[in-house]
């Protein structure tokens, strides 16, 4: 440090002594009462995760390699005993369903003689909210208000036509899975349900 004139030697122990406090203010070290409790200095904790990556790895590949692989399920196709296409269902409990040409199905309750006449048939196609589902369901309900029958009883004929595709059976069956029927044949077109289609459903 360069003396300036009006710095005097006497005061140089007093300027290194304000400069020494000075010091020690700053950094509080020596500043304790007597007494007082020194707090403990907080350290930060420091954890390695790599070798909990590693871990993670093995444990990833031991489920996959022990876990059960999703299986396909099948569904039953019952088809009729021998060649009788007659089966012993009470009428009221019976719903027809022919697929036809461009997607479209042609339905009828009960007996195929006496349907006819009264009319109780229709043509619906395979919409999720007004399609053959909806027919379905609605004939579930009606028979569960119908004593001694329940939804349950539902007697579901499957008859697909000649014109029908593969992909109409599929969603027949569909269907038939959705509304947990769990009576359900898939039988021969008759020479007379046939003409009737033909003439009526414009196939």
């Amino acid at each position: 440090m360069e003396l300036t004139p009006s710095f005097h030697l006497m005061d140089i122990p007093h300027f290194f002594k304000i400069r020494f406090m000075a010091e020690i203010q700053s950094q509080t070290g020596n500043n304790w009462k007597k007494g007082a409790v020194r707090r403990s200095k907080k350290l930060s904790t420091k954890v390695d995760l790599t070798p909990m990556v590693d871990l993670g790895f093995l444990l990833i590949t031991f489920f996959i390699i022990t876990t059960t692989w999703s299986e396909s399920k099948a569904m039953r196709f019952i088809m009729p005993k021998g060649d009788k296409a007659d089966m012993p269902v009470p009428e009221s409990t019976a719903l027809t369903l022919i697929p036809i040409s461009n997607n479209r199905i042609f339905y009828y309750h009960g007996n195929f003689a006496e349907a006819m006449p009264a009319s109780a048939y229709s043509v619906s196609g395979y919409a999720i909210d007004s399609g053959i589902g909806a027919v379905i369901r609605k004939k579930q309900l009606q028979l569960s208000h119908s004593c001694p029958f329940s939804s349950k009883d539902l007697m579901l004929v499957i008859k697909p036509s000649p014109e029908a595709s593969y992909k109409n059976l599929v969603d027949v069956m569909d269907e038939v899975l959705i509304n947990g029927i769990s009576h359900y044949a898939v039988v021969d077109l008759s020479a007379a349900e046939e003409t009737f289609v033909r003439k009526n459903a414009g196939q």
